[in-house]
């Protein structure tokens, strides 16, 4: 079931095309747009029609906070790539405005301990400049697989080793039928030995999500995979700027747009049976070009997105949805804050004091 969140703080302004990552104790939301002057911020907003800044949503105290950070934060602000590595942000490719007019091809890090940026170094063939591309880091290499320039849409997948920093394009062996068309605005998902491309499209189409392509990482092939319908449901519809988040070997895929219809649809794709089932919980309201994030914990927050095509209109909501049966460490953790909200107040002595582990302190502090 999808809870909304009704803050006392102030929180993000209403956008679409922002990324966002979590881990035990945030959800970490970055960049977005909003082509409605007072809904962004007015005057007070410098990078009007985006928004050049860094949310950090805590889970235990339910409060928003937008994050001071030092050092060069892009201003690449839409449709860009983020993924947390430790405690580091990774944000790759993404555009300005004019989209398509100033798209961004560098790797900058946020350390969000430290809450500073820096730019990655890298060597090698680097990813045109590119937006709406999807990104996975996989056995410490980081992978970007299609986008658009704004102009053209492609079918390049790269690999960026995170210890030599060195960038490659990965020119699969078989450049037959079983590559993907060119997209943007699609979500990858990953086994280990495969890389999987899920919908997306272009400005003028979607892709279905009956056959999905992968890479296959040990043969540098790709290869087409059929899935299994859900019993009689079918199959998720072709869809864009839907999101998707992973637990292991399962996919969930929520949201997204065919270029007619804006879905509030989840859907869970198994890896190893590529059997779809279509779960019996709904969005709140359909959705797409928002974000969305898993914790450890199993538990998935969706914020953000287009949520009308005629009025153009953007909502600032957070949702969350545990896709999994929570631990008994998460549901006494829930209790626990539940009747004693003040822990937030006290000092990290005390609460070790109290008897709370490391681990717990940590998502208070």
């Amino acid at each position: 079931l999808l809870s909304h969140f009704a803050v006392g703080h102030r929180s993000p302004p209403a956008r679409s095309g922002h990324r966002c990552v979590a881990d035990n104790a945030n959800l970490y939301v970055f960049g977005g747009y909003n082509p409605d002057y007072d809904e962004s911020g007015g005057p007070e907003n410098e990078d009007y029609p985006l928004f050049r800044e860094l949310w950090r949503y805590n889970f235990a105290t339910d409060t928003w906070h937008q994050m001071g950070t030092e050092g060069y934060m892009p201003r690449e602000l839409a449709s860009m790539s983020l993924v947390l590595h430790g405690n580091n942000l990774l944000v790759f490719g993404g555009t300005g405005i004019p989209f398509g007019e100033s798209n961004g091809n560098d790797v900058h890090v946020c350390n969000v301990k430290y809450k500073r940026w820096a730019l990655l170094s890298c060597r090698g063939k680097k990813p045109k400049r590119i937006y709406g591309q999807a990104m996975a880091i996989i056995n410490g290499c980081l992978y970007v697989f299609g986008g658009t320039t704004g102009y053209v849409y492609s079918t390049d997948l790269h690999k960026l080793d995170l210890n030599t920093r060195e960038w490659i394009q990965l020119k699969p062996n078989n450049m037959s039928c079983d590559m993907p068309e060119e997209r943007y605005r699609h979500e990858i998902a990953h086994d280990g030995q495969r890389i999987y491309i899920l919908g997306g499209g272009t400005s003028w189409t979607a892709y279905s999500l009956d056959k999905i392509h992968a890479y296959n990482l040990e043969t540098n092939t790709w290869e087409e995979i059929a899935t299994k319908p859900h019993e009689k449901v079918g199959f998720p519809a072709a869809r864009r700027c839907h999101s998707c988040v992973q637990i292991k070997n399962d996919v969930f895929v929520c949201g997204g747009y065919n270029g007619e219809v804006i879905f509030g649809d989840v859907w869970k794709l198994n890896l190893q049976t590529f059997q779809w089932v279509k779960l019996p919980a709904a969005m709140p309201e359909p959705v797409y070009f928002h974000c969305a994030a898993v914790t450890p914990a199993g538990c998935m927050y969706v914020h953000g997105g287009v949520v009308n095509i005629h009025e153009n209109k953007r909502t600032g909501s957070l949702f969350k949805m545990w896709l999994v049966v929570p631990s008994l460490l998460e549901l006494a953790w829930k209790k626990l804050l539940e009747y004693f909200p003040h822990l937030a107040t006290l000092s990290r002595s005390q609460l070790l004091h109290l008897g709370l582990t490391q681990g717990l302190v940590e998502r208070l502090k």
